[in-house]
């Protein structure tokens, strides 16, 4: 009985000093510290950037024979999914966290899903405690506050992923009629026969609902047309990213062989100038004349107009709580829980980070398999522009705004339904399987973003 009392009383102490060594290892940052600093502490305490960055300075016993391999893959997938160096960098400098990022680590927190159990049960220091927790979601909270203030948004929805988007951009309204204009007009192509609004209708909502859009003489380009409305709410425009601005933009398909096949802005310049009221008109807006850079800056400010407020969803955040359905409720919840609102943040529920095709599972692997189409130099996405490995098969995201009028979904324009294209992102990249009563409610949500154009709720002629 005694040998029992002291086995027993030996256990008690061993996990006292085991609480008081995981307290001891394991303290919420200095309060006294800016939020900037106790938000750095805990992402390096976690470990953050021995996974999410490149080459990271990894601890001794990652070359151990049985350590190295589990190392090597988390390492390897974290970094593929989350790169972490461009939000340590601005917490040092106190400059902007991109607002993917700010959801991306929000989610991870409030999930716990971060960091590994097979990270922390070797290093307790990096936990994330109730302390560590409240100060991570105070920090986001403050940091959204801060850089992307919500004023549109009810109370109770400030600090949503997601922002309404706002009814009107201050623009210039001289040069959005000349703009509105040059996007209709079939000059800007070398035979007289493809505008912008070829790929990009308004009446289709920004798109042409083909797998690939009809270039001169008949030719198919090799990616799917995006929406041309909330356009000005990306961060880069193209798939890929390879223009800036808007402006950057439209200087591309003009002279694009495939698209509209124009030989030079200076032709375009000569076709246009020949128009004597047009001219006159684009004169008293652009004293210097037609050029590229114009007659792009007057594209690019009409574009600046082809935005879709209103919607049943941006009513739902302003505090209109009856303006979705509890369907529609119930499969934002599912957005949210399903991860969807961390790449799909932002006023354009997206269009703001370059994301990876098949997180979970080899998207391009299967399609390949069922479809037998091959990989197209387009599908390298931003590898075509920067020609880093980790960027191949990664694209901006899309905005999901008007989603539901704006098939066929993807890059690739594979996939003809909006349900379809909700199950395949859950199992690409979430890894999960989707229930078809909970596709339902995502794809109901999904038609509370067909937001009013011109005052009237957007539509599509292709539309049944």
């Amino acid at each position: 009985m005694k040998n029992s009392s002291k086995i027993i009383l030996a256990g008690a102490v061993v996990v006292v000093g085991l609480a008081i060594t995981y307290r001891a290892v394991n303290k919420a940052p200095d309060p006294s510290l800016p939020a900037n600093e106790q938000m750095a502490q805990i992402l390096n305490d976690g470990g953050c950037v021995y996974c999410h960055t490149v080459n990271p300075d990894l601890p001794f016993y990652a070359s151990w024979p049985v350590a190295s391999s589990m190392i090597k893959a988390h390492v390897e997938k974290g970094y593929q999914m989350f790169d972490i160096a461009p939000m340590m960098a601005a917490l040092s400098h106190g400059e902007t966290v991109n607002e993917v990022d700010l959801a991306k680590v929000e989610r991870c927190v409030m999930e716990g899903s971060m960091p590994l159990a097979s990270y922390y049960l070797a290093h307790w220091g990096s936990s994330m405690t109730d302390a560590k927790n409240g100060i991570a979601l105070s920090w986001v909270e403050q940091h959204r506050s801060a850089f992307y203030p919500n004023p549109l948004a009810a109370e109770a929805f400030r600090n949503e992923p997601i922002r309404p988007i706002p009814d009107a951009l201050d623009v210039n309204m001289e040069k959005v009629l000349l703009g509105k204009e040059l996007y209709h007009d079939t000059r800007l192509s070398g035979d007289g026969t493809v505008s912008c609004a070829s790929c990009h209708d308004t009446r289709m909502a920004g798109v042409d609902n083909h797998q690939y859009s009809d270039g001169i003489g008949g030719q198919l380009g090799g990616i799917n047309a995006p929406t041309s409305f909330n356009a000005v709410f990306n961060f880069v425009q193209f798939w890929d990213g390879r223009a800036a601005t808007l402006a950057d933009q439209a200087a591309g398909p003009p002279l694009n062989p495939v698209e509209m096949g124009s030989s030079s802005f200076e032709e375009i310049a000569g076709k246009l100038a020949a128009d004597a009221d047009f001219s006159k008109r684009f004169l008293a807006v652009y004293p210097e004349g037609f050029n590229q850079q114009s007659i792009t800056d007057a594209i690019a400010e009409y574009e600046k107009t082809l935005l879709t407020p209103n919607s049943a969803f941006d009513r739902y955040l302003k505090g209109d709580l009856q303006a979705m359905s509890e369907e529609q409720i119930a499969g934002y919840a599912l957005f949210k829980e399903y991860k969807c609102a961390t790449c799909h943040a932002g006023v354009n529920m997206g269009g703001l980070s370059y994301e990876l095709m098949g997180q979970r599972s080899n998207y391009f692997q299967d399609r390949e398999m069922n479809v037998k189409s091959g990989l197209s130099d387009a599908d390298n996405g931003r590898w075509a522009q920067t020609q880093v490995e980790r960027d191949r098969y990664r694209f901006k995201t899309p905005t999901l705004r008007n989603v539901a009028l704006t098939w066929p979904y993807y890059h690739d324009g594979s996939v003809a339904t909006l349900e379809k294209a909700i199950e395949m992102m859950a199992t690409y990249q979430v890894g999960r399987k989707m229930s078809e009563g909970d596709i339902a409610k995502v794809k109901a949500f999904l038609d509370a973003q067909t937001g009013e154009y011109e005052g009237q709720l957007l539509t599509n002629i292709n539309q049944q």
